[in-house]
């Protein structure tokens, strides 16, 4: 029998599922959305379903069955349910939508979504260790076999998320991706059909009844069970973590779980060694694993807080992007990859402590594999939900080190050295820190924030950690997971207020507005002053900020979040504009930064899409646009993506101090847009506009033409520039992918210099006395010559 051979297809099977989980994950956060409760119902569907495929083969299929065939017809499987879910997604998102707001509740609503796609694939996913595991029971070294060809798919994962996230969805699309996932399981079963001539197999004749759960192995189960509870829960803990320091880019996030995997992949073969040798006790060693993990963890939280948020790395931006990865990836192996070998070691060195007597190989390795699954689920679950949000990563760090300790209890193995190591790892677990506030409010510019900084507030959510500070005593600053969101500077300032007035003015009666992310809420803000204004929704995916800003910028938001026209929405922005029935006359939109994982798809052609159909005549989008840590590419990209669905768009810019570029605002409608000068400063010279000419004149627009001089540029002027842009659509995300390479670059004078050039004064679009016209060009000149 050539166990290698399989060992390759079996490598094969991992690459493909993992291709698929990334995009399967993606296609599905498009239909739920991606907040924390969507993400927790995505990842425990899938991982369910592969736990529910483990215990199933092994009841459904017979012994009699040659293992290869049912491999090869459970590949077959995988491929076409793959293709399934890539085309049938849109009639997903399309029953999705029609049933919200009905008779079954949102969050099982999601779970039925999840269920749909993702049950069937996954089934067979699970199915195929067991299936394999059938075949070499008659080995030498089977159990030893068995761990190694789970280290195997292992392996194939990490080839299938670096494949994924650094080749195929960046330069191609989910569609390619998954064509590629479906010819790997289609190359995979037709050798495994063709070996299935090749290699004999008497079925067992053994009765089908032997899967009754093995004597005394319950310990076994019980802390494989808690292994896979911590590992997942560790998981989840240090990629918010690590995010934080390296930058919560799609590539981070490839980067983390790729290292995480082989971690578990070389874990997995070194286990399946030691259940080889001869005179060893496994469950000894899973018992000494269990210990090991508590000091790895603890040694991963202490060098996560203390040592690797000081690494300088690649923070000014002159390091080639294979430098800056590999910083990177050095970072996840000091911290990550100790405790993930052991985990990974757990999975071979439980399969060798289980009565393996007269038991179908199938059940053995099903239920085994299902605990392993079932506390993987629960870990994700309680700690993304439950732990960070409650107690945060700290104390939730020392929770994992004392489920580790508990798990080599259960096993009752050496119980006076499991005692002494427990005294060691609890004094360890004691002294963990709390990750650095700056860290959070920073991250991997952390070191180049100097000066006097006084924290105001930190907190760790369910989707975000938020950090609210103070600079010299003056300014208040506001973070999201190490991204400065918004702050009380002046430019900051100017734009959050850009992004609010520019559209309250040009709309000659706006009522309602929907504002996507509500940071420091001085963009919603900017419309309470507005009189004309009688609902404000803000759609805001972490529920700690909005009462935090209410506290922290009440005087520069103008009260926003307690004014009674305000609704707050807590929902993924997505989600929200594709299952709400509300039409407004204003949308803007000020999410974080487009680099950051899982903020594209508000860039993307059918959002616009969305945003459009959910305008009443005549009504607005406003969307921010970042000129710095971004390159020409995803500038172009986010433009074109925007003028693809609003052709009439157009560009206002906003200066620094010293006149360079620092990001800009798009403005899109339907028809034509055209600008009467004189009406809006007959509204501006009203008594009821009193509040608004004073939020204008607090960030430097001491009149109409002032604003409106902020016109840089119309889509047709740019038509040459974005001529070979990409666009951002769903299927492909391209802009994530883009904006990840480019979050170390200065080059926003470049950037909106190359889109200057370009422009010309739109006479069409502004209408006037000869010397209103003249007064504005005459401050749009002024605004140039100062650039």
């Amino acid at each position: 029998m050539s166990l290698p051979l399989l060992l390759i297809l079996f490598v094969g099977s991992g690459c493909s599922a993992l291709i698929y989980e990334v995009v399967w994950l993606q296609l599905l956060q498009l239909v739920i959305g991606s907040s924390a409760p969507s993400l927790a119902v995505l990842l425990s569907t899938f991982m369910g379903g592969m736990c529910l495929g483990s215990l199933a083969l092994p009841r459904l299929i017979s012994r009699r069955q040659h293992p290869l065939k049912v491999y090869a017809w459970l590949e077959l499987g995988t491929a076409g349910f793959g293709l399934i879910v890539l085309f049938g997604m849109p009639y997903v998102q399309d029953l999705y939508t029609l049933s919200i707001g009905h008779w079954i509740p949102g969050l099982l609503l999601r779970g039925i979504a999840c269920a749909i796609c993702l049950l069937p694939p996954t089934v067979m996913m699970g199915a195929t260790l067991p299936a394999l595991a059938r075949l070499i029971e008659e080995s030498p070294n089977a159990t030893s076999w068995w761990g190694f060809f789970y280290g195997g798919n292992i392996a194939g994962g990490v080839i299938g998320c670096f494949a994924a996230g650094f080749y195929l969805l960046r330069v191609f699309d989910m569609a390619t991706a998954s064509y590629v996932a479906a010819a790997i399981n289609i190359a995979v079963a037709g050798i495994s059909l063709g070996l299935a001539s090749r290699i004999p197999y008497k079925g067992s004749t053994q009765s089908e009844t032997a899967a009754r759960p093995a004597k005394g192995s319950a310990p076994v189960f019980t802390a494989i069970a808690l292994s896979g509870l911590c590992a997942l829960g560790a998981e989840v803990v240090w990629t918010r973590l690590l995010s934080l320091m390296l930058g919560a880019t799609v590539y981070t996030f490839s980067i983390i779980l790729g290292v995480f995997l082989t971690g578990l992949g070389l874990g997995s073969s070194a286990g399946s060694w030691l259940a080889r040798t001869a005179g060893i006790k496994p469950r000894t060693w899973l018992a000494v694993c269990q210990i090991l993990q508590a000091v790895t963890v603890a040694w991963a939280a202490m060098v996560l807080a203390d040592i690797l948020p000081y690494w300088r790395g690649n923070l000014d931006g002159k390091d080639t992007l294979v430098v800056a990865f590999l910083n990177d990836i050095g970072r996840c192996v000091v911290a990550i990859l100790p405790s993930a070998i052991l985990w990974g070691a757990s999975f071979p060195l439980a399969l060798a402590s289980v009565d393996k007597e007269t038991r179908d190989p199938g059940h053995l390795v099903g239920e085994v594999y299902a605990a392993n699954t079932i506390g993987a689920i629960v870990g994700s679950l309680a700690f993304s939900l439950v732990l960070i949000p409650g107690v945060g990563t700290q104390h939730s760090q020392q929770i994992l080190i004392a489920l580790s300790l508990i798990a080599a209890l259960v096993l009752g193995e050496q119980m006076k050295k499991i005692a002494g190591a427990a005294v060691v790892a609890a004094l360890m677990a004691l002294s963990i820190p709390a990750v650095p506030w700056k860290l959070i409010a920073f991250g991997h510019k952390l070191l180049n924030y100097d000066g006097n900084w006084t924290l105001l507030y930190v907190a760790e959510g369910k989707n975000s950690s938020v950090v609210y500070s103070k600079w010299e005593g003056a300014t208040t600053y506001f973070s999201v997971s190490g991204k400065v969101e918004a702050s009380a500077e002046p430019q900051d300032m100017r734009l959050q207020r850009l992004l609010g007035h520019l559209p309250a003015l040009l709309h000659p009666n706006p009522h309602s507005v929907l504002v996507v992310g509500c940071g420091a809420g001085v963009t919603a803000g900017t419309f309470v002053v507005h009189p004309e204004i009688q609902q404000i929704t803000i759609c805001e995916i972490e529920p700690l900020i909005p009462p935090a800003t209410a506290q922290y910028f009440g005087a520069e938001n103008h009260g926003v979040v307690r004014d009674p026209r305000t609704r707050i929405v807590y929902d993924d922005a997505r989600h929200f504009v594709l299952t709400t029935g509300d039409k407004f006359d204003i949308i803007t939109s000020d999410p974080i930064h487009p680099w950051v994982k899982g903020i594209a798809p508000l860039y993307s052609t059918e959002y616009f899409e969305l945003c459009k159909k959910h305008l009443n005549p005549g009504g607005f989008v406003t969307q921010w646009v970042p000129l710095y840590e971004s390159s020409v590419e995803t500038v172009q990209s986010e433009l074109a993506t925007f003028f693809e669905v609003f052709p009439h768009g157009t560009v206002w810019g906003n200066l620094n101090t010293d006149g360079a570029g620092y990001d800009v605002v798009l403005v899109g409608q339907v028809d034509d847009l055209k600008i009467d000068l004189p009406a809006i400063q007959r509204r501006m010279e009203s008594p009821a506009y009193m509040s608004v000419v004073k939020s204008l004149r607090d960030v430097g627009y001491y009149s109409a033409t002032d604003l409106l001089a902020t016109y840089a540029v119309r889509a047709d002027d740019l038509r040459d520039w974005l001529h070979d842009a990409q666009l951002n659509r769903d299927r492909n995300l391209r802009l994530q992918y883009l904006a990840g390479l480019g979050l170390n670059n200065y080059l926003a004078p470049q950037i909106y210099g190359a889109m200057m050039s370009r422009t010309r004064f739109p006479s069409d679009i502004f209408s006037g006395s000869p010397a209103e016209i003249n007064e504005l060009q005459a401050a749009m000149g002024r605004l140039r010559t100062a650039f």
